[in-house]
């Protein structure tokens, strides 16, 4: 019964950041580590973007001490430097600046210590709408174990 009242919260803070577009940081976090995962998106007018986002957060002391964030083509491929090698050189461009934000989210919110403190890159706003969901989601999980 704890486990599932457990799981019940966890769904009601996904769905309470999802519907405002902000992520509600829970006042305690269990240390340990945490994936969270954004939605699927799917791709823009040019073809770019399709993919998902996925965290690892290291929580200690109720603190957020580690965050790795890593993008993903919809079928499970790491977005890496030859991810948009197919698209126009332009694209390429985007492609890749998407790719290199994802570690930028990572380090800044660990040094914010909070997702205000994260600002949206330009040209990576896909990649920082997966960061929120992703860490939204891991957030969830450190409250609700």
């Amino acid at each position: 019964m704890k486990k599932i009242i457990s799981v019940i919260a966890a769904c009601v803070l996904l769905l309470s950041f999802a519907a405002c577009g902000e992520v509600s940081v829970p006042s305690q976090l269990n240390d340990g580590t945490y994936t969270g995962r954004s939605a699927d998106r799917n791709a823009d007018e040019d073809g770019n973007g399709a993919g998902y986002g996925e965290v690892e957060l290291e929580v200690k002391d109720n603190k957020i001490i580690s965050c790795t964030f890593k993008t993903y083509e919809l079928d499970g491929t790491l977005k890496g430097e030859n991810y948009g090698v197919d698209l126009t050189k332009e694209n390429r461009m985007k492609a890749q600046k998407a790719v290199q934000a994802a570690d930028k989210y990572a380090e800044m919110y660990v040094s914010a210590g909070t997702l205000e403190g994260v600002d949206a890159i330009s040209g990576a706003t896909v990649n920082y709408d997966e960061f929120k969901e992703a860490v939204g989601d891991a957030l969830a999980k450190a409250s609700a174990e």
